[in-house]
């Protein structure tokens, strides 16, 4: 991982500051970087985790400037959890994804949703948030969680994409709610805007936009078509599949990979290519 400052509040364009929380890891990079949008009134873009040191940093960052909105991406623990600490300190609403909790905690510990999230306004895909110099608009991106928005900034040319499209990872498409049909479809939906750049809730930002999000449908296909024809060759276990198709890769992230080749079979099951037999994989009859 790179060297970057927490805590620090980074004007990079002039109606998007950045801050970085403290919560490294091989999932989530540098950490979660909350987005606080504006110059005289703001919305805050993913809070981030529930950490006494960042919400003191994004206080600062606002200095005593209203808040009209807390937005979130989605609800895995790394993304939501301070914006009710955020709203109590401010009394901005909790606008943007819709609450989803779920048992399984996936493939890494920060993914665990946040079961105490609350929003005041559930945004719907094409719904707008305006304040003094910025309007938001919701870009539903269903497929690393179903509740998935985006948050589109036409002031700047901008989107917030979220874990949707990170800037130094693929995403983690985990079942049982992470979906790769509806994330592929996510990504297509995102080759027929024109936004400008990209600000991920990971890594840098994302300057040539279709062109990287061509990658990433690529990427996957690619992935797709390794399973096929390991499929063909016998190779039907997942920690085989994963153990073939992800060589040299960091032990902490198996779980991962192997819930992403999990989420392309029952993709690849739904269009009738292929068969679970006793938790074996193969091609269909």
């Amino acid at each position: 991982m790179i060297e970057a400052p927490t805590g620090v509040a980074l004007a990079i364009e002039p109606l998007v500051t950045r801050v970085l929380a403290p919560n490294p890891s091989p999932f989530t990079y540098t950490g979660t970087q909350t987005y606080l949008i504006g110059t005289t009134e703001l919305a805050v873009i993913d809070p981030g985790p529930d950490d006494p040191e960042h919400l003191q940093a994004l206080l600062a960052a606002i200095h005593g400037r209203p808040v009209i909105a807390i937005l979130c991406t989605h609800t895995h623990r790394d993304h939501s959890p301070a914006a009710a600490p955020l709203k109590a300190a401010t009394g901005a609403p909790i606008i943007g994804c819709a609450p989803l909790t779920l048992e399984d905690a996936g493939p890494r510990a920060d993914a665990a949703f946040d079961t105490h999230y609350a929003p005041d306004r559930i945004l719907t895909d094409g719904e707008r948030l305006t304040g003094l110099d910025w309007t938001l608009t919701a870009v539903a991106t269903p497929g690393h969680t179903s509740n998935h928005l985006a948050f589109a900034l036409p002031e700047a040319g901008a989107l917030f994409t979220g874990d949707h499209v990170m800037g130094w990872s693929t995403t983690v498409v985990a079942p049982p709610d992470g979906d790769m049909a509806a994330y592929m479809a996510s990504l297509d939906k995102l080759m027929n805007r024109e936004d400008r750049i990209y600000y991920p809730a990971h890594g840098e930002p994302i300057e040539r936009p279709r062109r990287f999000v061509r990658g990433l449908m690529g990427h996957r296909k690619q992935r797709e078509g390794q399973i096929l024809r390991l499929l063909r060759e016998d190779v039907g276990a997942i920690p085989d599949m994963v153990e073939r198709m992800y060589v040299g890769l960091d032990s902490r992230l198996t779980g991962a990979a192997g819930r992403s080749v999990l989420a392309h079979l029952l993709d690849l099951q739904t269009r009738g290519l292929v068969a679970e037999e006793g938790g074996t994989w193969k091609m269909a009859a």
